[in-house]
């Protein structure tokens, strides 16, 4: 089956499960997706890891995959970071009348929280919930262990490494950096990872297989619930034209470089499609956990989360031609 045949497949199930999750966010109480959300972090992704990391190809090359992600978090903010400073002096070539007026109006990105939350939107891509799902569905689960190893030892490290340092940097308040350290080390998604690692040379029953991939892409359907009911809190669509800079960045741009580059490194399809899928993800919600710890600009945050779920599906097709 092709991949844009295996595209039509998944648009069904993704954009279903995701409409279902909107409907259901604005009529349960919000404790629901709160408590859903708990279940999947702690049970249903490392779960899920376990599961499909049994049929995945673990050969020595895999490890290409989260020097691939710190790569493109890098080449993100920093191409984030060399935009913001472009914003930042545009102003100055105006005349002193016009300058208040256009920094105010026209200028967000003079604020330090708004430029830390555009440079996290940037730079840290949705891998668990919504990688994983295109992962398996466009490529299949003999290569997800390329999708895990870019999410766990790369986008997880980076938003809670990298992204809280320039959260700190950039944001208002003085938040304790230990406590995102102690949560990236209670992280089941790691823990499950490593046992997973163990467990890939094993032989189980046909039926416990069965029975774990079942659970699996249970898991993989909740998660993707679980960001429709998300979506559907979304109250703000402002800041949307810095919102469409840094997600050309992080969607389009970057994988762009950086995917036609993996060649060079002896990197091919189908490997390479899924490095360059997990690298076109929308901003993860750790970005929005992150920006409301250190207080920068929620409503960029959000609106770079909903445009960038919308702009994902116009973008797939783009990716399977050029890469599959």
């Amino acid at each position: 089956m092709t991949g844009l045949e295996n595209l039509w497949k998944l648009y069904l199930p993704l954009v279903g499960w995701v409409v279902f999750g909107v409907i259901l966010g604005y009529k349960l109480p919000q404790s629901i997706p709160l408590v859903l959300g708990k279940f999947l972090f702690w049970i249903g992704v490392p779960l899920s890891i376990l599961t499909f990391l049994q049929q995945a190809d673990l050969s020595a090359s895999v490890w290409i995959a989260p020097m691939a992600a710190w790569a493109a978090m890098l080449l993100g903010a920093g191409l984030a970071w060399l935009w913001v400073q472009l914003h930042l002096r545009l102003p100055f070539f105006r005349s002193p009348s016009d300058r208040h007026h256009l920094t105010q109006r026209h200028y967000p990105l003079q604020h330090p929280p708004s430029q830390g939350s555009f440079l996290l939107a940037a730079m840290v891509g949705n891998t668990g919930y919504l990688g994983y799902p295109v992962a398996l569905a466009l490529v299949g689960p003999q290569y997800f262990g390329w999708a895990v190893f870019y999410d766990t030892l790369g986008s997880t490290l980076g938003a809670y490494g990298l992204g809280v340092l320039l959260a700190a940097h950039y944001g208002k308040t003085a938040t304790n950096q230990a406590q995102f350290l102690l949560a990236l080390i209670r992280n089941p998604a790691l823990w499950s990872f490593w046992i997973g690692l163990g467990l890939n040379q094993l032989t189980l029953p046909i039926a416990v297989e069965q029975g774990m991939q079942g659970i699996g892409w249970t898991m993989i359907a909740l998660s993707l619930l679980l960001l429709g009911m998300r979506l559907s809190q979304i109250r703000s669509w402002g800041s949307v034209q810095q919102a469409s800079i840094s997600l050309s960045i992080k969607m389009l741009l970057v994988p762009l470089v950086l995917g036609l580059s993996l060649s060079q490194f002896g990197i091919h399809r189908p490997a390479q499609l899924v490095i360059v899928l997990q690298m076109a993800m929308p901003p993860a919600f750790a970005t929005l956990i992150i920006a409301e710890a250190y207080d920068l600009d929620r409503e960029l945050t959000v609106t770079t989360l909903a445009l960038g779920s919308l702009l994902l599906l116009l973008l797939l097709p783009f990716w399977l031609i050029l890469f599959s």
